[in-house]
């Protein structure tokens, strides 16, 4: 069993910063690429920003120059700043990653979504 533990999110300002983070723990072998998607209602899910076990990242339009993810491969941990936030910006961030297990499956894992809301 795999779980990924998002924090960070809230409220802030137009034109202000937040920090996301997602510690992936369980029966895990090795984690291929994680990353960050978001959702808004009655809109689909759209990745945001990824990153791979070689350090490969990349961003969605929008949020390049913005946003900067970042991973702790010792703490399976995924990171992404994002500065300059917009109303835009405003949804539900869910952590992601494609995961090898210990008994040796593949699969894509979810966090359970922190909400991000910028606004003043």
């Amino acid at each position: 069993q795999v779980q990924l533990v998002e924090s960070g999110g809230g409220l802030v300002q137009p034109g202000g910063s937040l920090s996301l983070s997602c510690a992936a723990s369980g029966n895990i072998l090795s984690i291929n690429v994680m990353g960050w998607y978001r959702q808004v209602p009655g809109k689909e899910r759209e990745l945001v920003a990824s990153i791979t076990n070689g350090g490969t990242t990349n961003y969605a339009d929008s949020v390049k120059g913005r946003f900067t993810i970042a991973r702790d491969y010792a703490k399976n941990t995924v990171y992404v700043q994002m500065n300059s936030l917009k109303p835009e910006d405003t949804a539900a961030y869910y952590c992601w990653g494609i995961i090898r297990t210990l008994k040796g499956g593949v699969s894509d894992y979810w966090g359970q979504g922190t909400q991000v809301t910028v606004s003043s």
